[in-house]
């Protein structure tokens, strides 16, 4: 064994050649690493896929073109595999339109003059859009003169001589992402709409033009909270505040945990950063002082939304996605991160609050209303808390996985380990079998599985204490790490994956009642999906198909002809591990829970978690259908 060992040592030592070492063109390292510069790859089901990275690496441009003062409009126009944005800024230099989008660090955001707080500073955006796209197209527009340059996943096919024109300044973009490294994605519309609403509360007066709707924000974060709350639930008017390089908006609501939404010169950082916590931080100090009373800093925090946005010269985020902001300072020289925002709040925060009593009380009246839930908490969720140390030193029902999206990675992986924590997801799964699956077939660097025992309790109008008194709620919570708020979260995407029967959707319900009524802003952030796994699966001896639904089937059975062999998978125990990979892999698909803007979330688990109502007796009778009818109208459409 050890002379075995030792002459395999010897070979890859002789096999280590001046032949090994490679180097990438530009091109070649974006498309071979493409989540060191993207992050994760996806679909297009996760907001944070890489088709929408895509769409803010070119309209993050358009924005620096309208923060410098050029450019009130941007034209965006989505389609299925085709993407177009044209602002009205100051057009690329004509001589630089071919290297700005294909020579790798070339561009003005190095001039700090002519950029003084953009979102890009690196000079990659526009080239891994350009590397990632099967097609990719750019024109610019300078004073009357238009110049046009065409790609094909990175590679100049087509460079147009430089002509006459009557168009406005400006830039054109217009881009299809690669098949080959987004496989079957789609663009879901409500996470296109929320992007592009982000980019209007961000940068009030500018208009968007989306898919021929405008979009428009006059009062940035004001708009944006009102957007992501609802009037029933807050318990006092949002403050809105607004200073130099800083805009801040705050209230208080009924629900359980924190929610906020930062930004950095414009860019979502999904992840925050220094600018975050310098934000709690200065929140807690700040309500200190005002009341002159020691509160504890979770019950100051408890129930808030908040957003901050602020505006720093080179800024450094933790990586090319720029969804954490690691800068200290707010400009070379200047105030560190905490002392700017806590001497932002610190005075216009206790100034509005001197002046608007009212708000002050009420603010007050839910702090020390989170102080008293804490208190009548503690001993059992010291008890719980115990009890779940025990059980995470051998919990039988989490199989972890090695990368987690709270860590902190250093050393020579840093970046791609980085970039994976997106990739982190943890399987919500009912009962052994289906445990047994998916542990078996899962990527035990990013995927991780939590075995339910049965169905969970339904929680609806239960309070926190049923969190901690529920042992099965209690490890999930655990496994989670989200008992102290979103900034712990171990995994990015959580999967519920039940099967396809009504007790497979009952169980998804109760998960999703548990996590809308203790930790809705997980289903607000966009982390909780569900798992699609296949109901049938249609084969003959040369091809095998699977099929997610009976229209699926129909055409599976069309294109292979004959008597084809059909399967329906009752359950997810019933698929084998080797073919359970294929559905928890790349081509994974995955459904968001999506909250719109409208939905009130207490009177939606009311409706379908309550006692039964009558409102839902109503609509089960005048929706009830037959599956035989179901079935004919889907042979007809296929027909």
């Amino acid at each position: 064994m050890a002379n075995t060992e030792k002459t395999d040592k010897k070979d890859l030592f002789a096999s280590y050649t001046e032949d090994s070492i490679r180097s990438l063109d530009w091109r070649e390292h974006i498309r071979l690493r493409p989540g060191m510069y993207i992050g994760k790859l996806g679909d297009g089901s996760s907001a944070d896929d890489g088709i929408y990275i895509l769409l803010k690496e070119v309209t993050d441009n358009c924005i620096d073109e309208h923060t410098m003062g050029f450019g009130k409009q941007v034209d965006i126009k989505v389609t299925e595999h085709m993407v177009t944005v044209r602002d009205y800024g100051r057009g690329i230099p004509l001589g630089k339109v071919v290297d700005v989008v294909s020579k790798i660090n070339t561009g003005a955001k190095y001039d700090s003059k002519a950029f003084q707080k953009s979102v890009g500073l690196n000079g990659v955006g526009t080239k891994a859009v350009n590397a990632l796209s099967s097609y990719f197209r750019v024109q610019s527009v300078r004073d009357g003169r238009m110049k046009v340059a065409e790609f094909e996943r990175g590679v100049l096919t087509k460079e147009h001589k430089e002509t006459a024109t009557n168009e406005e300044n400006g830039t054109l973009v217009t881009f299809s992402p690669d098949d080959t490294v987004f496989k079957n994605f789609r663009y879901i519309p409500e996470f296109l709409e929320n992007q592009i609403w982000n980019y209007c509360f961000l940068n009030a007066g500018l208009t968007i033009n989306f898919n021929g709707k405008k979009y428009l924000s006059k009062n940035g974060l004001l708009d944006l909270l009102q957007r992501k709350t609802n009037d029933e639930e807050l318990r006092y008017p949002i403050i809105h505040l607004r200073g130099e390089d800083i805009e801040v908006a705050i209230t208080h609501e009924n629900q359980y945990g924190e929610e906020y939404y930062s930004f950095v010169n414009g860019q979502h950082t999904t992840q925050g950063g220094t600018h975050l916590g310098a934000f709690r931080e200065a929140f807690v100090k700040t309500v200190r002082d005002f009341y002159k009373k020691d509160y504890d800093a979770t019950d100051i925090r408890a129930s808030i939304c908040a957003a901050i946005s602020v505006r720093v010269q080179e800024p450094v985020f933790e990586s090319q996605t720029k969804t954490k902001l690691g800068s200290l300072t707010v400009y070379e020289g200047g105030p560190s991160m905490k002392a700017f925002v806590l001497d932002f709040l610190s005075k216009h925060l206790d100034d509005y609050l001197h002046r608007n009593p009212a708000v002050a009380d009420a603010m007050k009246k839910r702090i020390e209303q989170s102080e008293r839930e804490r208190k009548e908490l503690a001993g059992v969720k010291k008890l719980a808390n115990e009890r779940a140390k025990k059980a995470n030193l051998h919990n039988r029902k989490l199989r972890d996985c090695r990368i987690h999206m709270n860590e902190e990675y250093t050393g020579k992986e840093k970046a791609e380990n980085e970039a994976r924590k997106l990739d982190t997801t943890i399987f919500i799964t009912e009962g052994d079998s289906a445990s047994g699956s998916i542990t078996k077939s899962r990527n035990v660097e990013t995927q991780a599985v939590f075995s339910l025992r049965g169905k969970p309790l339904n929680s609806f109008g239960l309070t926190k204490k049923i969190v901690y008194e529920n042992e099965e709620f209690n490890l999930l919570q655990h496994a989670l790490n989200i008992e102290d708020g979103l900034e712990g979260l171990r995994y990015n995407n959580i999967v519920v994956a039940t099967d396809a029967d009504v007790d497979g959707m009952h169980i998804r319900l109760l998960i999703l009642t548990f996590f809308l009524q203790f930790f809705p802003d997980l289903v607000k952030n966009g982390h909780v999906y569900i798992l699609e796994t296949p109901l049938f699966r249609v084969r003959n001896k040369q091809e095998t198909i699977y099929c997610y639904s009976e229209e699926e089937k129909q055409k599976a059975v069309k294109k292979l002809g004959g008597k084809p062999e059909i399967t329906r998978f009752k359950g997810l125990g019933e698929i084998s591990p080797d073919e359970f990979g294929r559905f928890i892999g790349e081509d994974m698909r995955i459904d968001p829970i999506i909250l719109s803007k409208d939905i009130h979330i207490q009177k939606l688990l009311e409706y379908y978690m309550g006692k039964n109502t009558q409102a839902r007796q109503e609509f089960i009778i005048n929706n009830l259908r037959h599956e035989k009818d179901v079935i004919e109208e889907v042979q007809e459409s296929v027909k």
